[in-house]
């Protein structure tokens, strides 16, 4: 197998160790979300790599994950750009809510690749030196790798201490192939349907996409505030990771998860004072918090934006 998918492999296996399903089950579904995959083939193939070649197809390679797990059912694919991640929990989210499965493994991994950072580096987005996500020095992003996995059910009841995905929006404002919109238009269409008919006051954090870009962080500065959310707990955990592309949206809502759980925001590592137009409320250093919902918030090329609202149930 190659080194992305012994890194999908070992991130299942450490979840279905958290937990007890049937992952051969026809009713449990594997959803890969990455952006470029096993793109590193491309190489491997000059050099005599023996791993088949169509392995660098995404639906491939999901496919070669879930047989490795003894699952014959066809595997989906969520590649679209930097929102894979979120995209692909609220797809499960979906088709849990309309029986199509009873559960589903979310994946998401992404790994550095020569073609991945020469990418980044053709749009001049990357930061010689560590991100910082919405300070005024922030000089563009970092690239990071990660594999991480969800196991998500469907729950005819609430159970105490569970995490539930309750909403989840995607927006594409078609704005540009690379640049976001100037007013965050998907973004704040995004946030609008997730954070309707709830209190801010109840919403623990909203973990940004962060990319500690001119225009990305500029633009969720602005969605933000239009959504009516500045005064909103913000937090980004790019300066701790890297962006992690298509494992991003997966990783970083385990993450907030786990703050949550422990009653604390994490700060947004590299932000000391604020670069965007928009009062926003960044966290900079640890905060307590009573609340257990939050908003994880994404953006990607082409315009593409998710949002989606997570909460812990906890009873008294």
């Amino acid at each position: 197998m190659t080194r992305l998918e012994l890194m999908a492999i070992h991130s299942v296996n450490d979840a279905l160790s958290r937990c007890d399903i049937d992952v051969k089950s026809p009713g449990t579904l594997f959803i890969l979300s990455s952006t470029k995959g096993n793109i590193n083939l491309l190489d491997n193939v000059k050099s005599g790599c023996d791993i088949p070649h169509d392995r660098i197809s995404l639906p491939a390679m999901a496919t070669f994950i879930a047989r490795h797990f003894g699952n014959s059912r066809q595997p989906v694919v969520v590649s679209n750009a930097c929102i894979s991640g979120l995209s692909a929990l609220i797809l499960a989210k979906r088709l849990l809510d309309t029986h199509a499965c009873d559960t589903a493994v979310v994946i998401g991994a992404d790994e550095l690749t020569r073609f991945t950072v020469s990418g980044f580096q053709s749009f001049k987005a990357l930061s010689p030196n560590l991100c910082r996500p919405f300070d005024k020095d922030r000089q563009g992003l970092n690239l990071g790798e990660a594999a991480a996995t969800m196991i998500l059910r469907r729950c005819e009841q609430t159970t105490n201490g569970q995490w539930y995905i309750e909403s989840g929006s995607v927006h594409n404002d078609a704005n540009h192939i690379s640049g976001p919109s100037r007013v965050g238009e998907g973004s704040f269409r995004a946030l609008a349907s997730v954070t309707a008919g709830i209190k801010s006051s109840d919403i623990a954090v909203i973990n940004t996409h962060g990319t500690a870009t001119l225009y990305n962080d500029e633009m969720e500065s602005i969605a933000i505030d239009r959504a009516g959310l500045g005064s909103v707990n913000i937090n980004a955990f790019k300066g701790y990771l890297g962006h992690t592309l298509g494992a991003a949206g997966i990783l970083e809502s385990i993450l907030s998860m786990m703050s949550i759980d422990n009653q604390m925001l994490l700060p947004t590592m590299g932000f000391s004072s604020s670069g965007v137009s928009r009062s926003i409320n960044v966290v900079s250093e640890k905060r307590h918090t009573d609340a257990t919902m939050f908003i994880k918030l994404l953006s990607g090329f082409g315009g593409c934006n998710a949002a989606a609202r997570f909460r812990k149930e906890v009873r008294s």
